[in-house]
């Protein structure tokens, strides 16, 4: 009966490390046997250290016995917080009852660097005639530069902390381990604006005597090839940062920071570039070359960068880790008789290679999401990309080797051997790397092809969350897209915990946004605005061939790709209750409706968008009709942002202009019977969506909707932004048998034809391949993508039936309301919300519904069964009502069960 206290969170996550926000907030999680429980009052406790808050001495901040029933986004009160100190915290709180439970464990975080001036190192790279390598010539791929550095430890250790970053990516190293299991860090930012550092605790890797730092820095984002963008677009090579503090038990602080003491060299990495792969020579390696004593001799010093501009912040989103570990399903020969090994999964990251042979013996493995129907690699969509790693045998027994800054988008490995004969042994294992945001969500129905649906939505969810929200993990692209981010945001919180992958994303939006007003198209956005605007003469044609395909691509202030800067902020509000992103972005986003107020005519805003329903099928959208339908959305979400902040004039003004972009809207667009300009299927759900239609005219409106879906044959025909609001618009104007007649449509267009093909990730476009066709242009065709995905919201939200309640933000109000048809027999979904977990599991035996939930403690929720309720027990369940087609009810935290009569 008692309610316990765990997962206790600060900035969302367990114990982290060197944060730099100077008020962090705090959450926990409840757990109890009883029904309806709730927390009534709270008391926290923050200590500067360990054996004061065992005592319950708070140095830092008692909040008090607090009467509230809040337990998320709870904002440090307390001293102010210095520089690279470590806090401890506890809580505990009041039941229902008024009854106090015990202390929760003791939890911590610690703060970062928090004044540049505290970087005591210097930004040190490999010099010019370091890289060139006679062995390879091509200037832009460079070797990855080896950095190291003796010192000695003469005292006993308290404590020692690791701040790292680079401009570029690095791999830390200390007496020869890897420290941290991070890959790309620092992560990708606009480096001309801010780069990202991270923390490490290294006190139990230094030992008594001599020590050896070592890093390995690679181009990355920072002068590797970015996109289609080129290469070297923000810098020439690549910098570290490094500063370690010991501090000893004395008392007395040492700092070892990067500066001209160090040695580098380069090693075995000719070359690892995101874009182009890697280049490994296993004969070059320096064995122990991060560990004392190492014969550095013939090592050079650095190269001293002058200065850095830009700020330097603590990581905000979580670190890039290898989640998942592939066998392949299967062996097969392609037709140059190399072999090819089928992972069984479209996915991201790389092959590990387990290799024995002669010394110098090459091995290629090449990468591809398809195959042709010759059993080869398809690999025409990949465009400039170059997936393919190089390996050369050292010949020292079994061999293991995994590249370093760079991944590929893959089903298919290829390997080939440049003398078969010389291999003894060869296997892979694949690798799954990406932004390690927790999964949040699952999804099962008695439909085995929706199963899959899901399964292809989450992976293409894995495939594209690296640093940024990409939209394309294989080809020669990866850009943050911020219109993609847009419409999948409320799907992408459903199947994982993306809180702090959002947060640093609207960072980069902000940071790129323009002096208009207008936010980028894509994020961050790597000085190409900026590029495009200048008259470039002959000294920067470098980039012309780059320019050509895409000159009208990269550009600002288009609909549904600006709007993300609104759009994100306020889905994060919704699903993690947390005002402070809306706060500190409140004025971007103020920006961002004066832009668009600035570039409209009586209200209405014009067509001069570059994407309009991106990649929709047979249907053209007006691009005036989408723009002022987004236009009115921002205007609508601003005013409910302005309310929550409690800006109350603000909220007027955005209400009153949504208002009259609303009567623009039916003047210009919509006519008297209910026809919407286009006559498009996206034209109707965005006007529904957006509140554009007036109540009287709501239903011909949807009418015309559901006219257009059956004259394409009961298919779909949205793109990007208009497939994500399909099928909840559908369902919330009483169709839900043609929502569901969509979602298990098989033929082409639909979800399931990619399946019945064998897809196991979202494609990015419903004609990527087709029966009559086979492979789309490979200008641009990427079996994994995630927009189209954007169904699994309304999936959750009507077929699981869980959902969060607008008014009462971050899940401590809940709805409960499956949406049962379809055919299905049953449906289940689980969602580990900020609060705690979220079951709904229904089935249906003949006229019988049946729902199973489970409510977290210290929320509520209202439960809406379908057809008329038939509990007798109602212990702790109000009644709030029971008609022919619905049944309301309203609970407490607990596990229920309801049941039904259904038609």
């Amino acid at each position: 009966m008692r309610l316990n206290i765990y997962d206790l969170r600060v900035e969302y996550t367990q114990n982290p490390l060197g944060i730099d926000t100077l008020a962090p907030k705090f959450d926990w999680i409840l757990d109890s046997t009883e029904r309806s429980q709730v927390q009534t009052s709270y008391q926290i406790l923050v200590s500067s250290n360990e054996e004061n808050l065992a005592n319950d001495e708070a140095d830092m901040w008692d909040s008090g016995v607090v009467e509230s029933d809040q337990s998320i986004q709870i904002v440090y009160q307390g001293k102010e917080l210095q520089s690279s100190k470590r806090y401890f915290w506890k809580v505990r709180v009041w039941d229902k009852h008024k009854v106090a439970t015990p202390w929760s464990q003791a939890a911590y975080w610690s703060m970062g660097l928090l004044d540049k001036r505290e970087w005591k190192g210097q930004w040190i790279g490999a010099k010019k005639e370091t890289l060139d390598q006679k062995e390879w010539e091509n200037p832009e791929l460079i070797p990855s530069a080896f950095l190291r550095k003796e010192f000695s430890v003469s005292k006993s250790i308290e404590s020692a902390t690791m701040y790292i970053t680079a401009l570029g990516l690095y791999e830390l190293h200390l007496n020869n381990q890897k420290v941290g299991d991070a890959y790309f860090a620092p992560g990708w930012t606009d480096y001309n604006k801010r780069v990202q550092y991270q923390t490490y605790d290294v006190t139990n890797l230094l030992k008594d005597g001599e020590n050896t730092i070592g890093t390995i820095v690679g181009t990355g984002w920072y002068a590797g090839h970015v996109g289609m963008l080129g290469t070297c677009v923000y810098g020439e090579q690549p910098y570290v940062l490094v500063q370690m503090n010991i501090m000893y038990k004395d008392g007395s602080v040492e700092q070892v920071v990067t500066d001209q003491t160090w040695k580098t060299s380069v090693g075995p990495i000719l070359y690892s570039d995101i874009i182009k792969g890697e280049y490994y020579d296993a004969r070059l390696e320096m064995d122990g070359w991060s560990t004392p004593g190492f014969n550095d001799s013939n090592w050079q010093q650095p190269l001293i960068k002058d200065s850095y501009d830009g700020e330097i912040v603590s990581q905000l989103d979580p670190p890039v880790r290898v989640t998942k570990n592939m066998t392949p399903i299967e062996v097969s020969k392609s037709p140059s008789s190399s072999t090819i090994f089928d992972m069984g999964q479209n996915m991201i990251g790389w092959a590990k290679l387990t290799v024995s042979g002669e010394e110098g013996t090459k091995v290629t493995l090449r990468y591809a999401e398809m195959l042709e129907r010759d059993g080869s690699l398809y690999t025409e969509n990949l465009r400039r990309a170059d997936p393919v790693d190089y390996y050369i045998l050292s010949g020292h027994g079994v061999e293991q080797y995994e590249p370093h800054f760079t991944y590929h988008g893959f089903r298919y490995v290829e390997v080939i051997c440049e003398k078969p004969e010389a291999i003894l042994s060869l296997s892979i294992e694949g690798k799954v790397v990406h932004s390690d945001t927790p999964e949040t969500g699952y999804f099962e129905t008695s439909n085995e092809m929706v199963n899959q649906l899901y399964s292809n939505i989450t992976w293409g969810q894995r495939g594209n969350f690296l640093s940024i929200p990409t939209d394309c993990p294989q080809r020669d692209e990866r850009l943050g897209w911020t219109g993609d981010a847009q419409i999948f945001i409320r799907t992408a919180s459903f199947n994982m915990d993306v809180a702090r992958f959002f947060t640093k994303y609207v960072d980069d939006m902000v940071d790129a946004q323009l002096d208009s007003g207008a936010f980028t198209d894509v994020v961050p956005d790597g000085g190409w605005i900026d590029f495009k605007r200048r008259k470039y003469d002959k000294g920067e044609t470098i980039l012309r061939d780059v320019l050509h395909p895409i000159e009208n691509w990269l550009t600002d202030g288009n609909p549904g790709w600006g709007d993300a800067g609104v759009v994100i902020p306020w889905t994060m509000y919704q699903v993690y209750g947390d005002k402070t992103v809306l706060v500190k972005h409140y004025e971007a986003m103020s920006k961002w409706i004066a832009y668009l107020e600035a570039n409209s005519t009586d209200f209405l805003r014009p067509n001069d968008t570059v994407y309009g329903d991106w990649l929709s099928i047979g249907a053209d959208t007006p691009k005036e009709v989408l723009s002022t339908a987004y236009f009115a959305y921002s205007v609508k979400l601003m005013a409910k942002i302005a309310h929550a902040l409690d800006k109350k004039e603000d909220e007027k003004k955005y209400s009153n202009l949504f208002e009259n972009i609303k009567i623009s809207f039916n003047k210009a667009y919509i006519t008297s019977d209910g026809k919407i300009k286009g006559d498009t299927q996206t034209v109707y759900v965005l006007a529904l969506n957006m509140g554009l239609v007036f109540k009287e005219q709501k239903q011909l409106v949807a009418s015309h909707l559901v006219d257009n879906i059956k004259k394409n044959d009961g298919h779909l025909s949205t793109g990007f932004l208009g497939v994500g609001y399909l099928l909840p618009v559908l369902t919330e104007n009483g169709y839900t048998d043609v929502a569901y007649d969509l979602l298990n449509k098989d033929t082409f267009p639909s979800w399931l034809y990619s399946v019945k093909h064998g897809a196991t990730t979202i494609w990015e476009r419903w004609d990527g391949w087709t029966d009559h066709k086979g492979f789309q242009s490979a200008q641009m065709n990427s079996f994994n993508h995630y927009s189209l995905g954007s169904v699994g919201e309304w999936m959750f939200r009507y077929v699981a039936g869980i959902d969060v309640d607008s008014d009462i933000p971050g899940y401590k109000k809940i709805k409960i309301q499956p949406k049962p048809g379809g055919g299905l027999t049953y449906a289940k979904g689980e969602y580990q919300s900020v609060h705690g977990k979220i079951k709904s599991e229904w089935k249906i035996e003949k006229n019988e519904f049946t729902l199973k939930v489970s409510i977290p403690v210290n929320t509520e929720a209202t439960v809406y069964m379908p057809g008329v309720g038939q509990n007798e027990d109602r212990t702790d369940v109000q009644l709030v009502e029971n008609a022919n087609s619905v049944t309301i009810y309203q609970v407490g935290s607990g596990e229920y069960e309801f049941v039904s009569k259904i038609g």
